[in-house]
């Protein structure tokens, strides 16, 4: 048969890749109905700061919290004030938190080998995970001695408290502001964030509660200050394992529509069908997809399967931004030897 020329790719916005290795040539598979092929482009899907930033803007935010949090010991522990010794224990888990990340990172960055396929990707995921866990854990106990205290509040050094919150703010504002320069799209850098934006919120609510006690004489401003803090780091926890749960147990990317991806499929000329597709993420900004595409059996001896492979690419990374894709080629016939159910 000749070898006729499939049109230009019409799933328009990506760019078409080449594979010079595969070029004209027929499919050199001697099954056809078990043809894999497979999508690793060659540029890696990053859209962050590098590794190496991450830790760099990670260590400063731990020094600086570990340094500020043995001072805000000490001070609560002299002013009685609950607000101040619950947001220092927060920071202490915003230190454990931080420095999980760091580990994860260098995990993270390890390359595939052996087993691990994908290398150890997915510490990034768990690193956030456990920072959802400890806010949960955290926010429990804290929870339980706001409400002893608002039963009976203790006696507050109010003037205290209120400068050691407005230096935890300013420290927190740091910390924030060299966590929000590393990359934003981790799961694991998120967790970080999201740890020292609660503790930064908590310091702006016990300041405003050691004003009430100096104002007023209002004991249980502290501990309801506290209760503020409760709430902001159950906010942060349900986000956090909420996400990660998502990736853990392999849910499609939110957002990501695989209905449309489908249609986007069959667009190309030549596709007959495409069953068992299915989209994951693997660590936070890798999405991954693989599919069974039925197509026409000519394909299989006129040279047409690498330009087809081709064009499916392109049109997932033009209009999913899907960099990591594997296809099997199936004829029409094959779907009678799979005994899975198709989705």
């Amino acid at each position: 048969m000749a070898d006729e020329r499939l049109p230009a790719p019409h799933c328009g916005s990506g760019p078409e890749l080449s594979h010079p290795h595969l070029g004209d040539q027929p499919a050199s598979h001697a099954d056809p109905h078990s043809q894999h092929t497979e999508s690793g482009s060659g540029h890696s899907h990053q859209h962050g700061v590098s590794a190496d930033a991450d830790i760099r803007y990670l260590t400063i935010a731990l020094g600086l919290i570990l340094a500020f949090t043995a001072a805000e010991v000490i001070t609560a522990l002299i002013s009685g004030s609950l607000a101040l010794l619950s947001d220092a224990g927060h920071m202490l888990t915003d230190a454990a938190a931080i420095a999980v990340s760091l580990w994860a990172i260098r995990l993270a960055a390890r390359p595939a080998r052996g087993a691990w396929t994908f290398g150890w990707k997915r510490a990034e995921i768990l690193s956030a995970a456990v920072n959802g866990v400890t806010l949960l854990v955290v926010s429990a106990l804290v929870a339980v001695e706001s409400v002893r205290r608002l039963i009976d509040p203790p006696h507050v050094a109010g003037g205290l408290v209120l400068v050691v919150a407005l230096v935890g703010i300013a420290v927190n504002i740091g910390a924030a502001w060299s966590l929000t320069r590393a990359n934003r799209t981790s799961l694991n850098v998120q967790g970080s964030l999201k740890h020292v934006l609660t503790d930064l919120y908590g310091f702006i609510a016990t300041a405003i509660a050691a004003a009430v006690i100096m104002a007023t004489g209002f004991q249980r401003a502290d501990p309801i200050a506290s209760l503020v803090v409760v709430a902001l780091m159950l906010y942060a926890a349900w986000g956090l394992l909420r996400d990660s749960g998502r990736i853990l147990l392999e849910v499609a990317p939110e957002g990501m529509d695989l209905r449309e991806i489908r249609g986007h499929l069959m667009d190309t000329p030549h596709v007959l069908d495409v069953h068992d597709l299915h989209v994951w993420t693997v660590t936070s900004d890798l999405p991954a997809l693989s599919a069974h595409v039925v197509i026409d059996d000519a394909c299989f001896h006129d040279g047409h399967v690498p330009r087809l492979l081709d064009e499916m690419q392109s049109c997932l990374v033009g209009h999913f931004d899907v960099e990591h894709s594997t296809f099997q080629f199936e004829e029409a016939a094959h779907v009678d030897h799979e005994h899975a159910a198709h989705t």
